[in-house]
């Protein structure tokens, strides 16, 4: 038994023994999903940056760039960062005055409950494959460090989070999301720190990269391409479950603004952290023939066993802090919108019950899904791609005009999702999700004239 599995251990038992802790009664439902609306300025930043910034932001953006530097950049940190801005520049208010439990709830206020429950379907997936793919990273992360057997550490992550986002809710991961915010802030900077001044300071380690890897030369991607890869993360991550979840968790409407901006511009600052050094990685290591593994392998290599468990303390910080989100939102969509209106007697007891219980089984269903899919860039695109094009043409016209009803919303959400899997799986398509966005559009204007909605101004 190694000191880094001791250290790393050590971190994760203290992680969930404080979650553990903290986790207060909860006496309804807005406690347990919403933690009583009480959230305030800098636990909602940090908690809102540490739900979305994940293995991918890690890992995977560093890759991309070590393997094809600026042209094979994703939008990553830069398109999930504004998404988050967009979220609470545009958003955050008015979802947040609604006083909504759920996003689910939105829909059947604003449209029907048949469209509630085909959001809950459209979204559950996506969240699932998000926990999914964080579970995956988490057990290839610990088992690489700890030389436990991947399978046995994907399992015991997800039992994990589990067990303290079932017995917490959202008190217990917005307070562990503050802990593990830190963390990972402080472990990025560190090794970037410390790699930096090995490489001869900031100007030198620039000077060195090739100029060819600094510059935009991918003349085999086109317009079409390079849309897509920005619109998936604004257009498809902007109307998250879980990004809404804490915005409507806030104690005020400017808490949320506040929260969901600062978010967002925090992970752009720090998510150019794996950017850099996916840039300059080249020049340290090179022949990678897993590009993925640069930034651990930097860390492995220029830090000291002490600060390389930190490091790996962030690592794990990143992941916990995302999946346990996921979980939450999931099953307050599917026992809050989904299985309580089917109990017309439940009480508060019983739908924290229920609450729970979806925890359990989506907790589970993660585990499935992380131990069969073929790696984590393939989970992460997927879930902010699946269903999400209608969701957000939906969502955006719902709330911010009278155009459409029922039918139009329903019959949108369909197609979005519908051509998104045709073009992704059936046709192979390089651009399905530009293709699936502009078809939800279209859908819910041309629907809308045949449900004979009334078109009337903005209302926000």
């Amino acid at each position: 038994m190694n000191i880094i599995f001791i250290g790393v251990s050590f971190y994760i038992v203290i992680q969930f023994v404080f979650g553990m802790l903290i986790s207060h009664k909860s006496d309804n439902e807005a406690d347990f999903i919403l933690a009583g609306r009480k959230i305030g300025p800098l636990l909602g930043t940090l908690t809102v940056f540490a739900t979305w910034f994940g293995a991918e932001s890690v890992i995977g953006a560093a890759g991309n760039i070590y393997s094809n530097g600026l042209s094979g950049s994703s939008s990553d940190p830069f398109g999930y960062g504004l998404c988050l801005i967009v979220l609470g520049a545009v958003f955050a208010i008015p979802l947040w005055r609604r006083q909504y439990l759920t996003f689910g709830d939105f829909f059947r206020e604003r449209f029907s409950s048949k469209v509630e429950k085909l959001f809950v379907l459209l979204v559950v997936p996506s969240s699932l494959f998000w926990a999914a793919a964080q579970v995956r990273a988490f057990g290839q992360i610990v088992s690489a460090i700890t030389q436990i057997d991947v399978e046995l550490a994907i399992a015991g992550a997800a039992c994990l989070i589990t067990i303290y986002t079932m017995v917490g809710g959202m008190r217990a991961t917005a307070i562990t999301d503050l802990i593990q915010g830190v963390v990972l802030i402080l472990g990025l900077i560190i090794l970037l720190v410390i790699i930096v001044n090995a490489a001869g300071g900031w100007s030198v380690s620039w000077q060195q990269i090739p100029a060819e890897r600094i510059w935009f030369n991918d003349t085999d991607t086109s317009i079409l391409q390079i849309i897509e890869k920005w619109a998936v993360p604004i257009c498809g991550a902007t109307l998250a479950a879980e990004s809404i979840a804490r915005i409507l968790a806030m104690r005020s409407e400017n808490t949320a603004r506040m929260a969901a901006v600062g978010g967002g511009l925090l992970y752009i600052v720090i998510g150019l952290v794996p950017f850099y050094l996916g840039l300059i990685g080249p020049e340290l290591i090179s022949d990678l023939d897993d590009s993925e593994q640069i930034i651990p392998l930097l860390a492995e290599q220029y830090l000291s066993t002490f600060l390389y468990v930190i490091f790996c303390g962030a690592l794990v910080s990143a992941i916990l802090s995302t999946v346990d989100s996921a979980l939450l939102a999931a099953a307050a969509l599917i026992s809050h919108n989904v299985i309580v209106p089917l109990k017309k007697n439940a009480n508060d007891k019983d739908k924290i019950k229920l609450a729970r219980a979806s925890v359990v089984g989506l907790g589970l269903l993660a585990y499935l899904f992380a131990t069969t899919a073929s790696g984590v860039h393939e989970l992460i695109w997927t879930a902010v791609s699946f269903g999400t094009a209608g969701i957000f043409v939906v969502g955006t016209m719902g709330l911010f005009t009278r155009i459409g009803g029922e039918i139009t919303a329903f019959i949108t959400l369909i197609i979005g999702a519908g051509v998104w899997a045709i073009g992704e799986f059936v046709v192979g398509w390089e651009t399905p999700f530009i293709y699936a966005l502009s078809a939800a559009f279209l859908s819910y204007l041309l629907t809308a004239k045949f449900e004979k909605t009334e078109y009337i101004r903005l209302v926000y």
